[in-house]
C-alpha cells in the first residue's frame, strides 16, 4: 500500500518514551545539546553536538527562524470565594480582551470576575466551542509592564523544575511579543554561532508565527484528518520573501528552524515555493503524504507521541522513517520535548 493512499490514525505516530528522557531543564551552553542528523537520501543517521550544525549549513543557504517572543503569560487569579484559577494567554484580540485557558473551567463562567493582582483582574465575557474563556482585562496602565511583574513562562505541563532563568524559553534572536509558548527549536542557537554561521555566506531571515493553543492542544479524533488546527497569526516581510525567493529561483536550500517556521513558509508559499510579503492566520495541518513546496530541511526538537509536530516530521521523513529515528533517540537517550536535544532533517 502507498504512503499516498493510508488513512492514518493517531496511534500510527505513537512511540514509547522513558518519563525520564523528558528534559526538564536547558542544556548549558545552549549549543551543547546533542543533534541527530538524518540524510532522507540515504536514511543515514548521525550522532553529534548542536554546534555541529555549522559543519551542515553551505554558502548560500538561507536558514528561516521565527523571532516570536514568549509572553509571561501564565497567571493565577482568585475567585470572590477564594478559589484558584490558573489563567493562560492564548491570543490577543485587542487592548484589553484576550482568548485564554483557565483551569479549572467551572470557576471561570461567564460574568465571574477573578483578580489576579491589586492593579489587574479579569471578567469572563463568553466560552468558545472547545472550551476557552473570552476575558476582559481590568487595569489601569501598561498591560504589558503589568503583565511583567504580574506573569511567569508558560512552560509545558511535562516540565516540573522550575525555570532559573526566565531567557531561557526564549531564543536570543526573539524580537516581536505574542507566543503562549517558544519556538523551542531556536533555543540552541547562541549569539556566537549564529555569527559563526553568518560568515559562512549563511543569510538567516526572519518570519513570524505567535505559537497558540494549537501546542497545548492533543489530538483527540481517531483519524488524524478529523482534527481541527487552531488559528495562529503570522507575518513574513517583504526582504524575507525577497531572500527566499532568491534562494528558490537558484536551487538554494531554504532550512527551517522549527515548525513554526515551516508552518508560516507553507502557509505562505505558492506552488513554486515563491513567497510574498503578507500577514494573517493559519490553521495549516501538515501530515504525510505532503509535497512541500518552500522548505528543503528542517532543524527541529523532538516531539510528543500522537502529536500534531511529530506529524509534521514524519511528511519530511515517510512516517516509518521517523519513528526508526525517534527509537534509536530513545536508545541512544536523547533528551526530548522543550528543553531537549535537536534533531536535523537534510
Amino acid at each position: 500500500m502507498t504512503e499516498e493512499k493510508v488513512q492514518y490514525k493517531k496511534s500510527d505516530f505513537y512511540y514509547d518514551l522513558p518519563e525520564e528522557l523528558i528534559a526538564q531543564t536547558p542544556a548549558e551552553p545552549r549549543d551543547s545539546s546533542r543533534l541527530l542528523v538524518y540524510d532522507r537520501a540515504t536514511k543515514r543517521i548521525e550522532h553529534k553536538i548542536f554546534r555541529d550544525i555549522y559543519d551542515y549549513l553551505q554558502p548560500g543557504d538561507v536558514l528561516v527562524v521565527n523571532d516570536t517572543k514568549v509572553l509571561p503569560a501564565r497567571m493565577f487569579a482568585v475567585t470572590p470565594h477564594g478559589g484558584a484559577v490558573e489563567i493562560l494567554l492564548l491570543k490577543r484580540h485587542n487592548a484589553t480582551d484576550w482568548q485564554v485557558l483557565a483551569k479549572p473551567g467551572k470557576k471561570a463562567k461567564i460574568g465571574a470576575v477573578l483578580k489576579i493582582s491589586d492593579e489587574l483582574s479579569l471578567e469572563v465575557i463568553g466560552v468558545t466551542e472547545s472550551g476557552e474563556r473570552e476575558v476582559r482585562f481590568l487595569y489601569k496602565g501598561v498591560f504589558e509592564d503589568i503583565l511583567s511583574r504580574v506573569g511567569t513562562m508558560p512552560l509545558p505541563p511535562y516540565i516540573h523544575e522550575k525555570l532559573k532563568d526566565q531567557s531561557r524559553y526564549q531564543t536570543v534572536y526573539c524580537k516581536t511579543e505574542g507566543s503562549a509558548a517558544a519556538p523551542t527549536a531556536g533555543l540552541h542557537f547562541t549569539p556566537e554561532l549564529l555569527a559563526r554561521i553568518r560568515a559562512k555566506g549563511v543569510t538567516v531571515a526572519p518570519v513570524l508565527l505567535h505559537v497558540g493553543l494549537g501546542t497545548f492542544r492533543p489530538v483527540k479524533e481517531d483519524v488524524i484528518t478529523d482534527h481541527k488546527m487552531h488559528t495562529e497569526y503570522y507575518a513574513v516581510s517583504g526582504e524575507t520573501a525577497k531572500i527566499v525567493n532568491a534562494a528558490k529561483r537558484e536551487g538554494r536550500r531554504v532550512i527551517a528552524v522549527g515548525t513554526t517556521s515551516v508552518r508560516t513558509l507553507e502557509s505562505v508559499a505558492d506552488e513554486n515555493g515563491m513567497l510574498h510579503e503578507c500577514s494573517g492566520e493559519t490553521s495549516i495541518f501538515i501530515y504525510p503524504p505532503y509535497r512541500f513546496k518552500c522548505v528543503d530541511a528542517l532543524i527541529t526538537n523532538f516531539h510528543l507521541p500522537e502529536s500534531t509536530l511529530v506529524m509534521l516530521v514524519a511528511a519530511m521523513t515517510g512516517r516509518e522513517e521517523i519513528l526508526r529515528a525517534y527509537r534509536v533517540a530513545v536508545e541512544e537517550k536523547y533528551r526530548f520535548f522543550s528543553f531537549g536535544d535537536a534533531m536535523f532533517i537534510r
